[in-house]
């Protein structure tokens, strides 16, 4: 199954959009349903070319009587129930719509609730970062699955950011190149202290921490960084991880028992971020997306490692366990069509089942027209 990954906006006030996303060759959307703050292109909408989306939304309407103590923006920039226009609008196209769920990354309400977002090893703050250490935040994740499932009805769940987000993917205009803090510093930035995680750790992690970035400008790896201290804190940040996962896939699947659920995942222990660490697989879901933004020969061996993960059939799921390739249709990708269906061949051969297109609402009409020759090749 190939997948175009749109946002609400893309089809509210654009009614030639559903024919539009049809024509590509896909047979669902990842419609998303909540989504962080951004600065959107509307290429193709007839109303507006540029979206300044403020702050983290959801898109579904906001029932004060469905949620906790975090309680999720309704958008000012469409309307509140702008997920469910959408949907019914690609739906009469034939296209399947399946929820997009972004879950721990909410600047909105890191920013409103710091007590519960990531502090670094320094005390800085992430409010671009809900920690799942929270229980605060692990309720409000399975609340965000709960309406999302019931209110949005959709025929697949996606779920982005299902663990602890990390030093990068932030909220801000990025100005962090400069120090140069890749790999094992980018991972060792990642880590979380908040009055949550901190004493979880074995003692004196944190001041080991905060010594090694100040004293390793180019430490070869993670495990090497941490020493003695490594294999307890990826203990500690999968278990995070784990434990967020297999709630809301319980949820889900009490809720809604034939949904297929699809996991944004990545086979490293230590990812932070959107595509959340699953280095032991994950039994319980569908669909097991890898990105494939970078390097393809890279992306590819990703990708068989999660194939390699890849499990059968349980009572629970929907069938044989899946592996898609989250294709780049941006730059830095050309607008080729060869180059990306030799990209698209890579992941196949890799394990790739279905390819996740991202993004149909954000690609200019040139880059549509070769995506669609390179899914018809």
């Amino acid at each position: 199954m190939n997948i175009a990954y749109l946002y609400p906006w893309d089809v509210v006030g654009d009614p030639t959009a559903p024919g539009r996303i049809a024509d590509l060759g896909v047979e669902a959307v990842a419609l998303a349903a909540s989504y962080h703050s951004t600065r959107a292109a509307t290429p193709h909408h007839p109303n507006h070319r540029v979206l300044d989306v403020s702050h983290s939304a959801f898109y579904l309407p906001v029932r004060e009587e469905a949620w906790g103590t975090l309680v999720p923006a309704s958008p000012s920039w469409t309307t509140p129930d702008a997920y469910l226009t959408a949907r019914d609008a690609l739906k009469a196209a034939g296209l399947k719509v399946l929820s997009w769920t972004v879950l721990t990354h909410n600047s909105f309400l890191g920013s409103k609730h710091p007590g519960v977002a990531t502090r670094n090893a320094f005390g800085d703050l992430y409010p671009h970062a809900l920690c799942p250490a929270h229980p605060e935040v692990v309720d409000y994740c399975e609340r965000l699955v709960s309406e999302t499932l019931t209110v949005g009805e959709p025929d697949g769940l996606i779920l982005e950011s299902c663990g602890p987000m990390g030093f990068g993917h932030q909220n801000m205009h990025e100005k962090t190149a400069g120090a140069d803090w890749n790999g094992p510093l980018s991972d060792l930035l990642s880590l979380c202290f908040c009055t949550a995680c901190a004493s979880r750790y074995p003692e004196g992690t944190q001041e080991h921490v905060k010594q090694v970035i100040d004293t390793q400008p180019n430490p070869l790896t993670t495990e090497q960084a941490l020493a003695d201290h490594a294999q307890a804190i990826q203990e500690v940040r999968l278990s995070l991880s784990t434990h967020l996962r297999q709630r809301l896939i319980t949820v889900s699947r009490e809720l809604s028992p034939e949904t297929p659920i699809t996991l944004h995942a990545n086979p490293d222990p230590w990812a932070a971020g959107a595509f959340a660490a699953l280095p032991n697989g994950e039994p319980g879901a569908d669909v097991l997306v890898g990105n494939c933004w970078g390097d393809p020969a890279s992306d590819a061996d990703r990708l068989t490692t999660l194939a390699n993960m890849a499990t059968t059939p349980t009572e629970n799921t929907t069938g044989p366990q899946r592996i898609g390739a989250y294709v780049l249709a941006l730059p830095p990708r050309p607008a080729d069509a060869t180059v990306l269906a030799d990209q698209m061949a890579t992941y196949a051969k890799a394990g790739a089942t279905e390819f996740h297109l991202y993004h149909a609402g954000l690609a200019s009409p040139a880059r549509l027209s070769a995506l669609r020759k390179a899914l018809n090749r």
